[in-house]
């Protein structure tokens, strides 16, 4: 095995970090997109309160994913060549986890608010609320449980 420098190890992080992100940065921006672009239906301007709600919550937790999962792309750009990259590779990390937990969020929030519209609002919790924690055991919990055995 080939030893590596400290330098190319922070590389190779950060640039497997990078790859990691394009993956998740691809489906948030369709989500976003979508829920941007159910405002202008005529569903959606009948539905009540509890969906509008909903949705907003929602918008706002898919943008809040769209910040987190692309900000180390830009902290990567803007610190390119300053000798920040142990530093970008340390936050991305963070931003990188914070952006999939407020991705789930939205997903979330996506099912229950479809759900609602085409069920109603048992059936629409009862299929959030298992979407909610499939994606809290499958990106958080089991990699933990791996992480700490």
């Amino acid at each position: 095995m080939i030893e590596e420098s400290e330098q190319q190890r922070l590389a190779r992080n950060l640039s497997e970090l990078l790859q990691e992100l394009r993956v998740a940065q691809n489906g948030v921006q369709v989500l976003f997109g979508f829920l941007l672009a159910l405002t202008f239906t005529e569903l959606y301007a009948r539905a009540d309160s509890f969906v509008h709600l909903v949705h907003m919550t929602t918008v706002l937790l898919s943008g809040g994913a769209v910040g987190f999962l692309i900000a180390p792309a830009a902290w990567h750009r803007l610190l390119f060549r300053h000798g920040k990259r142990e530093l970008i590779i340390r936050l991305a990390s963070r931003f990188a986890v914070t952006g999939l937990a407020l991705l789930a969020g939205s997903m979330t929030g996506t099912v229950l608010m479809i759900g609602y519209v085409v069920f109603g609002g048992l059936v629409g919790g009862l299929l959030s609320g298992a979407v909610g924690l499939f994606f809290l055991l499958l990106w958080f919990v089991i990699p933990l449980l791996v992480r700490i055995s």
